[in-house]
C-alpha cells in the first residue's frame, strides 16, 4: 500500500493546543478512514505528547525536527483543526518535493479553516505548489473527489471561474482618473506604515517585502511593542479615566466581573486606555498613517489585550487623545486606520480604503475580520425572506462601532477568552448593520502584489440565530453576516489567500460598486494585479 504522511501544524500556545487536542483526534480519525478507503495508509509524522499534553508541531524548531523523518517524495496532508503558527512547518513544505495536501475541517467552533487559509496565502507567497480541501465530515462526494484527485493525479481543481481580471472589467472615465490622481499623489507623498513587531501569529502571508511595498508609496516605520508598553508606563490615570468615561458616556457596555483570571475588571479596560493613548502619541511622533500591533507576542505578556484599542483607532467618532504635555488634539475628526495581527496585507488594503473613500464622500472605517465560518440561511431577514449561503466574517475586537447596528450605543466589551490571552482585556463588540460593502485581499503570489475584492450583503438575522453563530465561534467577538455576491462557499474557499479579508461599507449597493471599481482601478494604477470576483 502507498502511504501518505500527515502532520497537524498547532499553535505556540500550549492552552490552545490543549484545548483542540480532542477536536483534531477526531478530524484525523476522519481524514484518515476516507483515505485508507481509497486503498493508501496513513502515518502519523509526530506523536502524541503526555507531557505537552498535545500532538501538534508546536514550534519551528518541533516542525525541523518532525520533518527530517518524512520522505521529501512522497505525499503529505497537513490537517488542521486548530489554529495554527505557518512558520513552524513552512520551512518542510518549501522543500517538500512531493504532493502537499491542505485539509480542514468546516467549523466555527474549531478554528482549523481560518488556520489553513493562513497556511495556503503563506505557501502561495513562498512559491510552493499545493492542493486544497475541506469538509464537514468528510464522507461528502466533493471531498471524496477532491481527495481522490489528489491521491491519484497530485493535484486538485477547483471551479474559480468566479474571477476576472480587472482588465476585463469596465471602468468608467472618470473613476479611472481618479484612481490614477490617487496613485500618483500616494506615490508623490508617501505614507509610513508604523509595524510593532513584524509577523505575528506565524503569518509570513501577512508580510510584504519592502521593495514590493515601496512601489506604492507606503514605507515601513519598525515600531517595538517594548516602546508601546514603556509609553504607556507615561500615559497618567486621569488621562486614561478620561478615556473610560466617554466610553461610557457613548453608552458602551463592559461586562465586568470580580476574577481578574476569568473576568473583564475595570483595571483591565484601564490598562487598554492607556495602551490607546500610547498608540496615538508614537503614531504622530513617526509620521505614522496606519499602525499595527502584533500583542499576541510579547505584549500579550505584559498587558491586556489591544483589540479595544484596534477598534477604537479604526473609529472616527473616538475619545480625543492630545500631545503628551500640550492641549494639541491628535489625529483631530480623523480615524488612525490599525491592521489587526500587523497583517500588512490588510494595512495597505485599510489605508488606501479609508482615504479613497473619503475623496468618495463615504464613511471611510474598515477594518479586517476573519473569514471564520458560514452555513446556509433560510428564514426571515429584515423583514424579508431570504435563502443563502451566510458567512460569518469574525475578528477578536478590532471592528470599528460605526459598522455597529447602533454604533457605540451598540457596543459592548467583554474579556477576551483566557485560552488565548492570560491578562484579559475587552473586545468591541457588535453586529455589523445591514448594507452593502466592498470586500477585498491584498496578497503576495509569485513575486508581486495582488489584489482580489467583490461585493457583499451584509444581512441582519433573527437574533436566535446570530446567538447561535456566536455561540459555535467567538461570542466575545463582533459579527459580521455576509452573503457574497455571485460566489459559492467552495469557491471562496479555492481562490481567498489568507485567514483575512477587509471590508468597508457603501452607501448602497451603487455606491459600492462605484467603490469596489474605484479602489480596484487604484490598486492597479499602484502596480498591483488586480482581479474581481463574483457579480458586480
Amino acid at each position: 500500500m502507498k502511504t501518505v504522511h500527515l502532520v497537524a501544524n498547532g499553535d505556540l500556545r500550549t492552552s490552545a493546543n490543549q484545548k483542540c487536542q480532542e477536536a483534531q483526534v477526531a478530524m484525523e480519525k476522519q481524514v484518515t478512514e476516507a483515505i485508507e478507503r481509497e486503498g493508501w495508509k496513513v502515518r502519523r509524522a509526530h506523536p502524541f505528547d503526555p507531557k505537552k499534553q498535545h500532538g501538534f508541531i508546536d514550534s519551528q524548531k518541533y516542525g525541523m525536527q518532525v520533518f527530517r523523518d518524512i520522505p521529501p517524495d512522497e505525499p503529505l496532508v497537513v490537517a488542521e483543526a486548530v489554529w495554527q503558527y505557518s512558520h513552524h512547518i513552512l520551512h518542510g513544505l518549501i522543500s517538500h518535493r512531493g504532493p502537499i495536501l491542505t485539509v480542514a475541517n468546516w467549523s466555527g467552533t474549531w478554528p482549523g479553516l481560518v488556520g489553513m487559509l493562513n497556511l495556503n496565502g503563506s505557501l502561495t507567497k513562498a512559491g510552493v505548489k499545493y492542493s486544497t480541501i475541506w469538509s464537514e465530515d468528510f464522507q461528502d462526494e466533493f471531498f471524496k473527489k477532491a481527495l481522490r484527485s489528489w491521491l491519484t493525479k497530485g493535484a486538485i481543481k477547483h471551479d474559480i471561474s468566479h474571477v476576472r481580471p480587472l482588465k476585463n472589467v469596465p471602468v468608467p472615465a472618470a473613476l479611472g482618473k481618479m484612481a490614477r490622481e490617487f496613485a500618483e499623489g500616494l506615490r508623490r507623498d508617501k505614507a509610513i506604515m508604523g509595524v510593532f513587531d513584524e509577523g505575528c501569529m506565524g503569518m509570513y502571508n501577512a508580510i510584504i517585502p519592502d521593495e514590493l511595498l515601496h512601489k506604492t508609496g507606503v514605507y515601513k516605520e519598525r515600531l517595538s511593542q517594548s516602546s508601546l508598553f514603556a509609553k504607556m508606563l507615561t500615559v497618567t490615570d486621569a488621562e486614561a479615566q478620561a478615556v473610560f468615561d466617554w466610553y461610557k458616556k457613548k453608552g458602551v457596555k463592559f461586562q465586568f466581573g470580580q476574577n481578574e483570571e476569568e473576568d473583564l475588571t475595570e483595571a483591565q479596560v484601564l490598562q487598554q486606555c492607556k495602551m490607546y493613548i500610547a498608540a496615538l502619541r508614537i503614531a504622530h511622533e513617526f509620521g505614522c498613517a496606519t499602525v499595527g500591533i502584533q500583542y499576541q507576542q510579547g505584549l500579550k505578556d505584559l498587558a491586556p489585550a489591544s483589540d479595544l484599542v484596534e477598534g477604537t483607532l479604526n473609529n472616527v467618532d473616538r475619545p480625543p487623545v492630545t500631545r503628551e504635555g500640550t492641549k494639541e488634539v491628535l489625529f483631530k475628526g480623523e480615524a488612525l486606520p490599525h491592521f489587526n495581527e500587523v497583517d500588512e496585507c490588510a494595512g495597505l488594503d485599510g489605508l488606501i480604503t479609508y482615504r479613497l473613500w473619503r475623496e468618495l464622500g463615504f464613511p471611510p472605517e474598515n477594518t479586517l475580520h476573519d473569514l471564520r465560518w458560514g452555513r446556509q440561511y433560510s428564514g426571515k431577514s429584515n423583514g424579508s425572506e431570504l435563502d443563502a449561503y451566510v458567512w460569518v466574517f469574525l475578528i477578536s475586537g478590532a471592528a470599528p462601532p460605526e459598522h455597529f447596528i447602533g454604533g457605540w450605543k451598540g457596543t459592548s466589551s467583554e474579556r477576551q477568552p483566557a485560552m488565548y490571552f492570560r491578562l484579559g482585556g475587552g473586545t468591541v463588540k457588535g453586529i455589523s448593520k445591514p448594507g452593502w460593502i466592498v470586500w477585498s485581499r491584498v496578497y503576495v503570489e509569485g513575486g508581486k502584489l495582488r489584489f482580489d475584492t467583490g461585493l457583499a450583503e451584509v444581512v441582519k438575522l433573527p437574533q436566535a440565530e446570530t446567538e447561535d453563530r456566536w455561540r459555535l465561534t467567538t461570542p466575545q467577538w463582533p459579527i459580521m453576516h455576509a452573503v457574497l455576491q455571485g460566489i459559492t462557499r467552495d469557491q471562496m474557499m479555492a481562490r481567498h489567500k489568507s485567514n483575512h479579508i477587509q471590508v468597508a461599507y457603501a452607501p448602497d449597493k451603487a455606491g459600492a460598486k462605484k467603490a469596489l471599481l474605484a479602489k480596484a482601478a487604484t490598486m492597479q494604477a499602484l502596480g498591483l494585479e488586480v482581479f474581481v470576483c463574483g457579480k458586480v
